[in-house]
């Protein structure tokens, strides 16, 4: 057996064709002989036991494989992240469960292979609830069958796939489009350094930025009309001021507390305050 594995490793090395051959070649087991091999690995952990499993199921991996040939990704890739599952799934498999191997590995072959595509079929990986790969999976096959969406085709995916109507829509938008690049540079004008910079602008509808400019200018504007009010108040009526009003890290001093500090009255504190306060509004106007 080990001979056998090491001559489908050497021959199958990058090319696929081959690979595919030697999977089909190696022989798929009855049900007495996979339950022998199981329990072996199940029980004893015997590697060898482990291995002809895995590689007499090889096959059911390729031909999974080919149902996600759509997503314009090496089949080659395809199935080596559902070999990933497949190994997975020998290493949790309980043969006392009572079904066959291929039947339990099929899950874990295409969540490997699911994950693989979500990663690389575009830039952004366009699904990541639940439902969101529910309809990444199965609109497409949906939308050969019934063409454009209009609302009936719309509510009657979701129904289908349990999910809301927005989501339907969200998802048929994603996979509509395609990733595009932002900077349109050849090798040779950067070489020459004769290149010039192409942005596109891309629309987000969920931030205003002449908004956040023009929020960003007045903060300043307030800020400095009010640093220069304050230079027109003496030290003790600054510094109440800033303790009463302006310290954000801390609570409000209150006027006893100034009152002490200054060895004054808390109602002279209050008329001090009084007083600056005017003649900051006087300051901030003009």
């Amino acid at each position: 057996m080990v001979s056998k594995t090491k001559t489908l490793s050497t021959n199958t090395l990058g090319n696929l064709d081959a690979y595919i051959r030697a999977t089909n070649a190696w022989p798929i087991l009855s049900a007495e002989k996979e339950k022998i091999l199981a329990n072996s690995w199940f029980y004893y952990r015997h590697i060898n036991s482990a291995k002809t499993l895995i590689l007499s199921h090889l096959r059911f991996v390729v031909r999974i494989s080919r149902h996600y040939s759509g997503y314009g990704l090496l089949q080659s890739d395809l199935i080596q992240e559902g070999n990933i599952g497949l190994m997975k799934a020998v290493h949790r498999f309980n043969p006392k469960i009572g079904v066959r191997l291929v039947s339990f590995a099929i899950h874990w072959i295409k969540s490997e292979i699911h994950e693989y595509v979500l990663k690389n079929w575009r830039i952004v990986r366009v699904a990541t609830t639940k439902s969101q790969r529910k309809l990444f999976f199965n609109l497409r096959k949906i939308k050969k069958k019934i063409g454009w969406f209009n609302i009936s085709e719309v509510e009657t995916v979701a129904k289908e796939l349990g999910v809301t109507c927005k989501d339907v829509r969200e998802m048929e938008s994603r996979m509509s489009t395609q990733d595009i690049n932002c900077n349109f540079i050849s090798e040779e004008d950067l070489l020459y350094n004769q290149c010039k910079m192409f942005y596109p602008y891309f629309s987000d509808k969920k931030s205003n930025f002449a908004q956040n400019i023009e929020d960003y200018n007045w903060n300043i504007y307030t800020t400095n009309k009010l640093n220069n009010a304050l230079s027109v108040l003496d030290n003790r009526s600054r510094n109440i001021i800033q303790d009463r009003w302006l310290y954000k890290n801390k609570n409000k001093t209150t006027l006893k507390t100034i009152a002490k500090k200054y060895g004054i009255s808390a109602e002279r504190v209050r008329q001090l305050e009084k007083n600056a306060m005017k003649k900051l509004k006087i300051a901030i106007e003009n």
